[in-house]
């Protein structure tokens, strides 16, 4: 495996979109998230993504495969829903292992076949490691501001043991992304820190936090500085912004990150905001023009795309990335 630290310091690398994005685009029915096994299962199932990879793995493997032939480096797992605590609303906590390596194992063997096809262009696989539906920091009870919904240890064990799946799926980095509660991150960088100790292993870890409005802070209320902060106790490859705005909304964030990270930086934005139906309507060639201004100004090492966005979008960017150096400055040795 050709070492992504060498790579990031020659060129930026793309993250490929949004799995989310693509999924809607096949229709996935009710039995499409069934197979034998869960055929008499009592939860309703359809909009469990990450279940996909168990009982239509040819779904995710076409959108692997699509974002790969646009020209993404590194693909991300469908496991961002993929813990004991997600996936108990649907009552799966016992699929969490086979989700995740499943989901793994899917993605590694598109990037084995077009690192083949490709030996020039080394492709990657990042484990995704999404914040969970639970808050460490937060109350959900507004008339219990003490109470918490899940503790840190709660969250260790989860994340522990999907990222041992992810691992033994055959990922080469783990991305712990959308983090929205900085604690939350925090017990998966520490579950992930037993796991290289104990599995004698190095494995490169990126973080992603989510700025959610203008405020410029997470949804637990910490600036971008802060949040850098908080992390940078970690061994990380990167650290970087995804999901909640457009590129355009989050350049100011991102500039900070760029200035302050010993880090490689990290973005994958939107496809802009929101419409009053939740849908994206930022076209590929517009996004690109805002991810130029990224470029632009130097800010990533690392860049792709979030919510809305296609191979379409993807394609734009690895076009565009092509043209610019990498970020410069403080990054890991």
């Amino acid at each position: 495996m050709s070492n992504i630290k060498e790579i990031l310091r020659e060129r930026i690398l793309v993250l490929d979109g949004a799995m989310g994005t693509m999924i809607q685009q096949h229709k996935p029915e009710e039995e499409d998230f069934r197979n034998e096994e869960l055929k008499s299962h009592p939860k309703f199932l359809k909009g469990n993504n990450d279940l996909l990879s168990v009982t239509r793995p040819d779904i995710i493997k076409e959108i692997h495969v699509e974002y790969f032939k646009a020209g993404a480096d590194i693909a991300e797992t469908n496991t961002f829903s993929g813990t004991t605590i997600a996936q108990a609303d649907y009552e799966l906590e016992r699929w969490v292992y086979e989700l995740n390596f499943q989901s793994a194992k899917i993605a590694k063997e598109a990037a084995i076949d077009f690192a083949e096809k490709e030996p020039h262009k080394p492709r990657f696989v990042a484990g995704s490691m999404g914040p969970t539906n639970r808050t460490a920091s937060l109350s959900p009870d507004v008339n219990d501001p003490g109470f918490r919904a899940v503790t840190f240890e709660d969250l260790r064990a989860a994340y522990k043991q999907q990222a041992e799946a992810l691992l033994d799926g055959g990922v080469d980095i783990l991305l712990v992304e959308t983090v929205f509660d900085t604690l939350n991150a925090k017990a998966a960088l520490f579950a992930i820190e037993e796991i290289k100790e104990e599995r004698e292993i190095d494995i490169p870890v990126m973080v992603s936090g989510t700025i959610t409005d203008a405020s410029g802070r997470t949804l637990s209320g910490q600036t971008t500085e802060a949040f850098l902060a908080s992390i940078s106790h970690a061994d990380l490859l990167s650290v970087g912004l995804n999901c909640a705005l457009g590129a355009r909304q989050l350049r100011p964030y991102l500039k900070i990150l760029s200035e302050k990270s010993a880090f490689f930086v990290s973005a994958h934005p939107n496809a802009g905001l929101p419409n009053e139906f939740g849908q994206y309507d930022e076209t590929p060639e517009q996004m690109r023009d805002q991810i130029k201004e990224f470029l632009d100004d130097g800010l990533v090492n690392i860049v792709g795309g979030c919510c809305g966005t296609t191979p379409d979008h993807i394609a734009e960017i690895v076009d565009l990335a092509a043209q610019f150096e990498p970020r410069k400055g403080e990054v890991p040795v």
